[in-house]
């Protein structure tokens, strides 16, 4: 069996990550404690979801206890919110007696899709297939990849063909720049199964891009947070794709500093979502009607078609906001329809693997039958 790479975000984590969901948010108090003591001018992002809800709670808990100056909290509305989100907002500002400043992006999400691109499947794979339809880099070239005897001498190969494509290159063909094979870890093609033999059957009839994001929210978060010494954002590794891969700024997933100085704060980083509900229960919170009311299970911009469940979320709001889902579908309806595609050809072909095998299995276990009777058994 081969080994399966694990980033250092799985491997080199503190021991409090696997402590019991009691102890582990009595260690995590205290890492807020110490942070805010040694960075009083810190703000939150409170997006008005699940994880947003514990965090506020284990910020305001923290606090209160050790007597620390108020935070900034900022809610950013990328204009394709849920009224749901919206007054839990309110709700939440209103229940803990902050203010939660709410920010808008100057180009709107409509604007930013049309210019750049829909979201697919992911950021790690919206972000590879963007640059790949801007290259304009083959999917073939992942097959002399595999068929090279010498990866190495290929992947140099190819970096000379396709120069200033290192990360598409590796994107394609599921390996690292050094030309070692990395077929299980997030950021190639085939984290999604058969994705490539998708892409090339099926190539998109539109842009793919996650810039959408970038600019409805995290150039809006970038602006407001430049002026204070600590942004704090409730992000988990259990969430899976970007979260869950190391950056570039960070030596500690919970907590880090900056290119620009900064320092970023992560209480929930290894929380998981056992831990939530522990908490939840615990200490009674509320969610949005969005979860309590709706059935969601996650939050964000609505329709995000990042989410796998995204069409069948607005379904589930469909009857409490119309208008909203109506709005999602305008926006992102090619990426719900393309994925549709793609989950059909994925599933003939787990079916048609399947099929293969058991053909295979048949036909040794006649083979043996029919050895047993040559050899008189």
């Amino acid at each position: 069996m081969s080994e399966i790479y694990r980033s250092r975000v799985y491997t080199d984590r503190p021991a409090y990550a696997d402590f019991e969901a009691p102890a582990k948010f009595e260690a995590i108090k205290s890492i807020i404690a110490k942070h805010l003591r040694e960075h009083p001018n810190s703000i939150c992002s409170y997006s008005g979801g699940s994880d947003s809800d514990i965090m506020i709670d284990l910020i305001e808990r923290t606090r209160k206890l050790f007597d620390l100056y108020p935070i900034k909290y900022v809610f950013f509305n990328t204009g394709l919110e849920m009224q749901a989100t919206k007054d839990h907002v309110k709700e939440t500002a209103k229940k803990y007696n902050v203010e939660i400043e709410e920010h808008r992006p100057k180009i709107g999400i409509v604007t930013a899709v049309r210019t750049y691109g829909i979201p697919f499947v992911s950021k790690i794979m919206s972000q590879g297939l963007e640059g790949w339809q801007k290259k304009e880099i083959p999917m073939s070239i992942a097959q002399e990849y595999e068929e090279a005897i010498d990866k190495t001498e290929k992947r140099k190969e190819l970096k000379e063909r396709y120069p200033n494509c290192e990360s598409i290159i590796n994107f394609i063909c599921c390996c690292n720049s050094a030309g070692e094979p990395r077929p299980n870890i997030q950021l190639v093609i085939n984290s999604s199964k058969y994705m490539r033999e998708f892409i090339e059957e099926f190539p998109p009839d539109f842009k793919i891009s996650a810039k959408c994001c970038d600019y409805c929210k995290k150039q809006v978060a970038h602006n407001v947070q430049k002026d204070f010494d600590m942004v704090i954002t409730g992000e988990r590794r259990d969430e899976g794709g970007m979260r869950s891969v190391p950056r570039k700024d960070s030596t500690s997933m919970c907590f880090s500093e900056t290119s620009e100085g900064k320092y970023r704060l992560r209480p929930l980083y290894y929380v998981s979502d056992a831990d939530k509900a522990w908490y939840k229960e615990y200490y009674q919170i509320k969610y949005s009607d969005a979860y309590e009311v709706y059935g969601l299970t996650r939050t964000g911009c609505c329709g995000c078609p990042i989410s796998y469940k995204a069409v069948e979320d607005l379904e589930k709001i469909r009857q409490y906001e119309p208008n909203v889902v109506k709005a999602a579908w305008n926006i992102f309806g090619k990426s719900y329809d393309y994925r549709r595609k793609y989950n059909e050809y994925k599933d003939k072909k787990i079916n048609d693997e399947k099929n293969r095998q058991q053909i295979i299995e048949g036909q040794m276990s006649i083979f043996d039958y029919v050895q047993q009777e040559e050899d008189g058994e």
